[in-house]
């Protein structure tokens, strides 16, 4: 033989030189390490392994010295089957000796033993054809298919094919006489298929199958085997895709064909070809079955039924069924199940599975009767029952095919079948089930049937004490289902069942969420006191409920829920909800309420509080979010400030613009906004207990005036830092200076001896940028008009008002008069019987004349100038009683020269100047005779009549200053 044809692991490059000792010595070694393989113990897989190549050491010196002699031949014929005749003993003793040992160890030992039938293989080879050998070809080859099969066997597939190979090639110099070597033949034929269905080349093997058809040896034996390696690939091809059921189908045919053939050549006993041929025709029902081949499949089971006659196969009514659903044939699909279900031989499992097919396919309607079939079939009635039960609910329909799982769940004679601690497991399955179509359908807010499944599944909940939990959550859930049916008497009612099972939070809370639909929020607040009690509780439940309350419109539950999460707040206690988020909400809550400015103000007094405890960060927290928090408390308070100031509860507004000044103090310095409304807040916070005194008639403490003036000093040193810029902001930033005059020089008013303080304070204002002539004129009024008038301040703001109102481009002429007015009041208190002061009120007349003289006609208001002349007409009224002709002369002629500056006197002019005249000549005459006269009175009458006016213009003018 030549050295290509050993076994790879027996070749060597042709460089490699052994010494070459003689014949006799190679076959002395080979012959003891044969006699050593019949003495080796198949555990020892070292010396086995050592073994094998001391083997091919001693195969590979003998091919050396090929050719060999006849005799020789002999000897290496006899030492491979005595080398195989050991590993045959070997494989024995493993599959009777105790597996213990792990399944690497025993693969490598049975790799060892392979690789010794293989040196067996391989010394057949060196042996070639020994004279006196029958079929020594066919004998070899019959060494190399075993090996083969056992290397296919240990997944070694590249040495199964190449032993395989070598087994053909022997075979295919050789005629087959014999029925065991035609039999070889045909094995090795198969074998070298199934290797080429492995290898996936279907191709390949489906044409050694067919070469076979040419050595089947003419017995019925060969036909069976190549009918069962057809329906072996026949099954495989079903399992893969469409386009396997052809070839299926193709296998399958052929399988048959085999089998026809071998009965029609057996001259004896065919009673395994009538059962393969039976075989054949199911997997061909089966394939044209997956092909939706329905009258093919009927026509195999008519064929079937004619073999098998009697001893049926259960499969056959099985694919007899669904063949006559497929072909619309319900009534004969009935009948096989019930000829099945009449079977006894048919397997329980096989009834179930046909009773689910059939019920999948034809629908609920007939579920009852299908069941009653089951319960007097299956022993095992209850998993029979469950099955159906699963396949009726889970069939098309919808809550109809649920409801009818429910009423099949429901019957007595079923739920029978689950008593007992045997059924447990399918007891609890069931629960399972009905459980979680309850739950599909509760999500979908089929409320109806979601209902009546859970209540179907407390049938299948016994009553002990350990269920006693599972069946509080059942009453529990069924309260839900009809919470959201809108039945909350038949909710309550099995809540207070689920409560006396277990009175757990879930059940207060279900039984709280009833409340609130009911409209009972007393009741709702009580059940939030008694959840807290209970052991499981969790604040979280605490949340629930103030959403709940929302979403109701049940705003004062809410608060409560609220209230008490927010006294559960203690050092250390880390709460799922941030304490700030808990106040913001409770605070807006009780915002959509009236008359709660009391609790709102409580729980802002306790956000600045822990604020200051804990620190900004602590309590709002870091970042975007905190700084969010914290201008939304601003804010609110701000604007419930507001709200209290409209509702003139000034204590009340004073509080929240102080809290809120807090407020937006933390805020920051980087915002120049916050720190404007910070400095607003803490200036109308003192402007509300100034008129929280003026509303309530009760004089203010010193503690409260000093805090008030507190408040304005650090309303002060943020008014100090503020810039005023042009735009909107230099009038905000104007009058936050001018309200913090005011109300400054307001309290001022509450203290004794602070008349000069006051005035440095208007001198001050008067002299910043924020100052204007309405200001000032607001200012004055109040000075003069006060409960503590100061003549000063009002003077000097008088006359700055006076002065800045001229120094405009555009005067307010009617300002200015009215302005003008109050000066003279002012002044003639001043000097009221001090004659040397009187120059005083004549300078604001001559002021006045001055203005008028400079002005057009008109443009001075017509009715304060008639005022200013009558006045100083009738003021020398007063000298000429007196006798002072030089004062009487001077407010004459002041009053004439003013009289014709305005429009309308003109007809007095002349009285007026004829009176002028005539005083001259009594001056000059006797100086005792009296000025007035009756013809003097009119002018007098006059003067009053103007001043009236005047009077009534000053009022007007005083109000719309005080709304300013």
């Amino acid at each position: 033989m030549r050295i290509s044809e050993l076994s790879p692991e027996l070749r060597r490059p042709a460089t490699v030189s052994d010494p070459e000792p003689s014949l006799l010595v190679f076959l002395g070694e080979l012959e003891s390490s044969v006699r050593e393989a019949e003495s080796i113990s198949s555990e020892d897989i070292p010396s086995l392994e050592k073994l094998a190549a001391c083997l091919r050491k001693s195969i590979f010196r003998l091919s050396s010295a090929l050719p060999l002699s006849d005799s020789s031949k002999l000897q290496v014929w006899k030492l491979s089957y005595c080398l195989w005749n050991a590993c045959v003993d070997l494989t024995n003793a493993a599959t009777v000796l105790p597996t213990a040992n792990a399944c690497d160890s025993r693969r490598r030992g049975l790799t060892a033993q392979a690789e010794l039938r293989q040196i067996a293989c391989d010394l057949l080879l060196l042996a070639d054809s020994p004279k006196g050998i029958p079929s020594p070809a066919f004998k070899s080859a019959s060494f190399f298919y075993k090996t083969g099969l056992i290397w296919q066997d240990l997944d070694q597939l590249d040495r199964a094919a190449a032993d395989f190979e070598l087994a053909t090639n022997l075979t295919s110099s050789s005629r087959a006489d014999g029925e065991d070597e035609k039999r070889l033949l045909l094995e090795l034929n198969l074998a070298r298929a199934r290797m080429a269905w492995e290898a996936n080349d279907r191709s390949l093997s489906v044409a050694l199958l067919g070469r076979s058809k040419n050595i089947l040896f003419g017995s019925p034996a060969g036909f069976q085997a190549l009918a069962e390696q057809y329906l072996q690939f026949g099954k495989l091809c079903l399992k893969s895709s469409s386009e396997g059921l052809i070839v299926a189908s193709k296998l399958f045919n052929e399988a048959l064909d085999m089998c026809e053939k071998g009965i029609a050549i057996s001259t004896g006993e065919t009673l395994d070809l009538e059962r393969l041929k039976a075989r054949c025709l199911r997997f061909m029902a089966a394939e044209r079955l997956q092909a939706e081949d329905f009258e093919g499949v009927l026509r195999c089971v008519r064929v079937l039924r004619g073999v098998e006659g009697k001893d049926e196969h259960p499969s056959v009514g099985y694919l007899a069924m669904k063949a006559c659903l497929g072909a619309g044939k319900a009534a004969e699909a009935e009948k096989e199940l019930r000829r099945m279900m009449a079977n006894k031989e048919v397997p329980e499992s096989a009834c179930i599975s046909a009773a689910e097919a059939f019920l999948a396919a034809t629908g609920a309607d007939s579920a009852m009767g299908i069941m009653m079939m089951l319960l007097g079939r299956c022993r095992g009635g209850a998993s029979a029952a469950l099955r159906v039960v699963r396949t009726v609910g889970d069939s098309r329909g919808g809550s109809a095919v649920r409801s009818v799982a429910a009423e099949l769940a429901s019957d007595e004679r079923v739920a029978a079948l689950f008593a007992g601690s045997m059924a447990a497991k399918d007891r609890n399955a069931m629960h399972a089930l009905l459980w979680n179509w309850g739950a599909e359908h509760f999500r979908s807010k089929e409320y109806d049937i979601s209902a009546e499944l859970f209540e179907k599944s407390m049938l299948y909940v016994p009553r002990e004490e350990e269920d006693r939990s599972r069946r509080s959550n059942c009453f529990r859930v069924l309260s839900l289902c009809h919470l959201a049916l809108g039945h909350l008497d038949r909710a309550q009612e099995f809540i207070d069942q689920a409560e006396k099972l277990d009175p757990s939070i879930k059940c207060s809370f279900l039984k709280f969420k009833i409340q609130l639909q009911k409209g009972d929020g007393e009741a709702a607040m009580n059940q939030i006191q008694a959840m807290v009690g209970l052991v499981d509780f969790s604040p979280e439940f605490l949340t629930l409920c103030a959403h709940e309350a929302i979403a109701c419109r049940a705003f004062p539950v809410a608060v409560t829920s609220l209230s008490i999460l927010l006294s559960l707040y203690t050092p250390g206690n880390q709460l799922h909800m941030a304490e700030v988020a808990v106040l913001r909400n409770l605070i807006t809550l009780l915002h959509r309420g009236s008359e709660n400015e009391v609790e709102i103000l409580k729980y802002t007094r306790r956000a600045r509080a822990r604020m200051n405890e804990v620190g900004r960060e602590s309590f709002f927290g870091e970042g975007a979010v905190a700084a969010r928090e914290l201008l939304w408390f601003a804010g609110s308070t701000w604007n419930m400030g507001l709200k209290m100031g409209k509702e003139k509860k000034y204590e009340s507004c004073a509080e929240f613009f102080e809290l809120a000044a807090d407020f937006y103090g933390e805020c920051g310095d980087q915002d120049e906004g916050n720190k404007a409304m910070a400095c607003k807040s803490l200036i109308l916070s003192a402007g509300a207990m100034i008129n929280a005194e003026e509303e309530n008639k009760v004089s203010m403490v010193d503690s409260d005036v000093k805090k008030a003036i507190g408040l304005l000093h650090n309303a002060e040193k943020i008014l100090s830092a503020m810039p005023l810029s042009a735009g909107g902001e230099l009038a905000e930033a104007s009058d936050l200076h001018f309200l913090h005059t005011f109300n400054t020089y307001q309290l001022l008013n509450r203290l004794d001896g602070t008349r000069n303080q006051q005035l440095q304070l208007i001198k001050s204002f008067a002299a910043t940028k924020a100052c204007n002539p309405h200001k000032l004129l607001h200012i004055a009024l109040f000075a003069s008009q006060g409960r503590t008038p100061n003549p000063e301040v009002s003077e000097f703001a008088f006359s700055k008002c006076l002065a800045s109102l001229l120094e405009s481009p555009a005067p307010d002429y009617q300002m200015a008069s009215m302005v003008l007015r109050r000066l003279v009041s002012l002044a003639g208190l001043r000097v009221a019987g001090d004659d040397t002061k009187n120059e005083e009120v004549y300078a604001v007349y001559r002021q006045a004349y001055q203005i008028i003289v400079g002005l057009g006609e008109g443009v001075y208001p017509i009715e304060e100038g008639k005022w200013m002349a009558m006045t100083a007409w009738n003021k020398a009224a007063a000298a000429v009683r007196l006798r002072q002709v030089s004062t009487a002369r001077k407010w004459m002629k002041m009053g004439l020269d003013l009289a014709r500056r305005v429009r309308g006197m003109e007809k007095y002019v002349g009285v007026m100047e004829v009176c002028f005249t005539n005083f001259e000549k009594i001056y000059k005459g006797a100086a005792a005779t009296p000025l007035w006269s009756s013809k003097h009175l009119k002018c007098a009458n006059l003067g009053s009549t103007a001043l009236g006016s005047v009077a009534s213009f000053q009022v007007g003018v005083q109000s719309r200053s005080s709304g300013q």
